[in-house]
């Protein structure tokens, strides 16, 4: 399963699932939560904090928001002709798709020993991705009215329509058990923008979505490059807040 390791970077354990269905990766998650949390009580508070990246196999995920459902817009017939999966999550947020191309980053962190609320962690999630676009050359930004991070581009890249606000780069859903988080955050890379036109995204109507490969054309990083940048900056928040919170 652990397709590229496991590697441990300061207190922070990153494993790399490689390329898998959705429900396989929920599973890993679901195992490396459990086993921090026993840890947690057992006293074991050294217990590496995990990171896991994963590109996940072509693959929709609505949550249990009300209405979400509704924000699918593709018919099952279309879903099956591009081979895209439906599940069901119980992460936050709405509606939004994952597949080949997207980096997809689960942090498994105990929220109580970095001494974070769910909301700056939130907002540590998204300087994290900041930072991360802006090593390759892309400024980006939060937006006070909706989750995720933003760049400016022009409304040509709307799946849906025009976009107002900026064009969507990364989403983001957490769900926080007993102060250890799982799910986390989707950075589009190079994956294919068109099969966002099977749902609303985040349920934000007319909101574009974009990605690395779109920006930069050819001078784009590799999935490499930004897995290696993203952990780079991870690691450096987990360490920065550990400190604060000694």
């Amino acid at each position: 399963m652990r397709a590229g390791g496991a590697k441990l970077r300061g207190e922070l354990e990153v494993i790399d699932l490689g390329r898998m269905r959705y429900i396989q990766a929920y599973d890993e998650q679901i195992r490396q939560r459990e086993a921090l949390i026993a840890a947690r009580e057992r006293g074991a508070g050294d217990e590496p904090m995990r990171l896991l990246l994963v590109e996940h196999e072509p693959v929709i995920t609505v949550s249990r928001r009300p209405g979400a459902q509704d924000h699918l817009i593709a018919s099952s017939a279309e879903l099956y002709s591009m081979g895209i999966e439906v599940c069901e999550t119980d992460r936050g947020g709405d509606i939004t798709y994952h597949g080949p191309g997207q980096l997809v980053a689960y942090p498994i962190l105990d929220l109580r020993r970095l001494d974070l609320g769910v909301a700056a962690y939130m907002r540590l999630l998204e300087t994290i991705i900041i930072r991360t676009v802006a090593r390759f050359g892309v400024e980006a930004h939060r937006d006070p009215g909706a989750t995720g991070v933003w760049v400016e581009e022009g409304p040509s890249a709307a799946p849906r329509g025009e976009g107002s606000g900026g064009a969507k780069i990364a989403a983001l859903g957490i769900r926080v058990s007993r102060w250890v988080t799982m799910h986390g955050l989707a950075l589009n890379v190079s994956t294919s923008l068109d099969h966002f036109r099977t749902i609303v995204p985040c349920g934000l109507v007319g909101r574009p979505v974009t990605s690395l490969q779109r920006l930069l054309g050819g001078a784009a990083p590799s999935m490499d490059e930004v897995k290696s940048v993203l952990v780079e900056e991870f690691s450096g928040a987990v360490s920065g807040c550990l400190a604060s919170a000694r």
